[in-house]
């Protein structure tokens, strides 16, 4: 195997061990971190500069549908999804997620990496500072649904996450019990995941000059390597979440989460 495609195998195996360890230990999905890292290896890869994040995007995403599937499974095994809120909130998740990456290969990169700083930095403060909003009222029918599971699903596929950030905030605004919000949300990730992944593949499929190894904006050695360590990992990290202070490293992470808001802002800045 070429020196340099084996450095950056062991790259990925690296990263996803970081952040399958992350979301097992402390509840928090990776692409928040596999986003912005993947975006800088694959700089230093030499792909494509005008879509490095795109193909970060769609990695991210395509990770997640391997690390949502053991994280749905568990949930479900403590009774923690609401199928019936996860039934209506999919159509509008499918079609936000589906809309947001199909447009992906129109919008610049600059203007993704943008939405992406914002948004971590967003994330970073809602997990250092635990904020929770106060339940209001119940699940709202199909149409509310609708259009809250299309805002969640097209901001998720800009982020390249599995909607845990938005939708554990509303489903506790909507009177589901924390440990219901994080399992019905980590359902919802599951269809969140798989259209984004789909609508990257498609969007990316008449882009040209992409690596080789990629299946539209999806590039399946990072894939392969991260998913497998991810699986391998969470539940590591899940078994020291009773062993460890876990709201002192839920600071810790926010905090590498605004450094990294810093790395990307400066990159558009320079």
């Amino acid at each position: 195997m070429d020196p340099t495609l084996l450095t950056f195998l062991l790259i990925y195996l690296a990263i996803g061990l970081i952040a399958g360890f992350v979301a097992g230990l402390l509840g928090v999905g990776g692409g928040l971190v596999l986003v912005p890292v993947l975006t800088w290896v694959y700089v230093h890869a030499g792909f494509p500069a005008a879509y490095n994040i795109h193909l970060a995007l769609g990695t991210s995403l395509a990770t997640i549908v391997f690390t949502s599937l053991s994280s749905l499974r568990a949930h479900h095994h403590h009774g923690a999804v609401r199928w019936a809120v996860v039934r209506r909130i999919t159509p509008g998740i499918v079609l936000g997620t589906l809309a947001g990456s199909l447009a992906a290969a129109w919008l610049p990169d600059q203007g993704l990496r943008l939405f992406f700083t914002v948004f971590l930095f967003y994330a970073a403060t809602q997990i250092f500072f635990g904020f929770r909003p106060a339940a209001h009222r119940q699940p709202p029918g199909w149409p509310g649904m609708t259009l809250a599971g299309g805002v969640i699903g097209l901001v998720s596929s800009w982020v390249g996450i599995g909607g845990g950030t938005l939708s554990v905030p509303f489903l506790t605004w909507c009177n589901l019990r924390l440990q219901e919000a994080i399992g019905t949300s980590a359902a919802i990730g599951l269809p969140i995941a798989v259209s984004g992944t789909l609508g990257y593949v498609l969007s990316g499929l008449a882009v040209g000059g992409l690596p080789t190894g990629s299946l539209g904006f999806v590039y399946l050695p990072a894939l392969v390597a991260i998913a497998a360590m991810s699986v391998l990992a969470a539940p590591w990290g899940a078994r020291l979440t009773h062993r460890l202070p876990v709201a002192r490293l839920r600071r810790i992470f926010a905090g590498v989460l605004y450094l990294l808001g810093l790395r990307m802002a400066w990159s558009l800045i320079a």
